[in-house]
């Protein structure tokens, strides 16, 4: 099969399936807001230890996110190179060049031409396109899982149980759970006020709840 009409079916074949399969992931996936509603101060299930057992679990949770992004091509030029937009980019670019040159270059000028004219064609067209088209694609939304180790406020006055409602900021909104004191601050009878500061230690979106720690 001739290598400039099969680069242009690949490139364009494959940048059709990638701009089809990103456009058409959610933009937002909600799950888990706790509200007002579903807390009750009234509960008195302290879970001692619980909070730093969660907390390292999320820690762990957390480095490997990290190691997982660090590892992404985008993150070295070289690899970049390599990604799949890229690749049927450039086939693109270089089967479209070589079919309409080859009438007036001669083989090999023709294929490093249409290289060349197709590394131009991802760099400086397909990629702004790309990237403005996926620009304003929404990142998802947060869970209420992402506010370990944020800070909260305590909304009432703790009770003798070490428990109370607070507030927590998920997602730019506020949302009110039953926080508990982490079991160290219970053994030594901390008082948390309304309005104290706080610490998410862990969370039980299941039962919209968290363990919390005095700042």
């Amino acid at each position: 099969m001739d290598i400039y009409l099969t680069a242009l079916a690949l490139g364009g074949v494959g940048l059709a399936g990638m701009a089809v399969s990103g456009m058409g992931r959610p933009g937002h996936a909600h799950s888990g807001t706790a509200h007002a509603g579903h807390a009750h101060s009234g509960h008195s299930h302290a879970h001692a230890g619980h909070g730093h057992a969660g907390h390292g679990a999320h820690t762990n949770a957390a480095h490997a996110h990290t190691s997982q992004r660090t590892s992404e091509p985008g993150t070295n030029p070289i690899l970049a190179l390599m990604s799949p937009r890229v690749l049927f980019s450039v086939a693109l670019g270089l089967g479209t060049a070589g079919l309409l040159l080859r009438t007036v270059l001669p083989e090999p000028i023709l294929i490093a031409t249409a290289l060349a004219i197709g590394v131009m064609f991802e760099r400086f067209i397909v990629t702004p396109i790309w990237n403005f088209t996926f620009r304003f694609a929404s990142n998802p939304a947060a869970t209420l899982e992402s506010a370990v180790m944020e800070e909260a406020t305590a909304v009432t006055s703790f009770d003798k149980n070490g428990q109370g409602l607070i507030a927590i900021q998920v997602d730019g909104q506020m949302v009110q759970l039953l926080g508990t004191l982490q079991s160290g601050d219970r053994e030594m009878k901390v008082r948390v006020p309304a309005g104290a500061r706080l610490r998410v230690e862990d969370v039980d979106a299941a039962r919209n709840r968290c363990t919390v720690s005095l700042i």
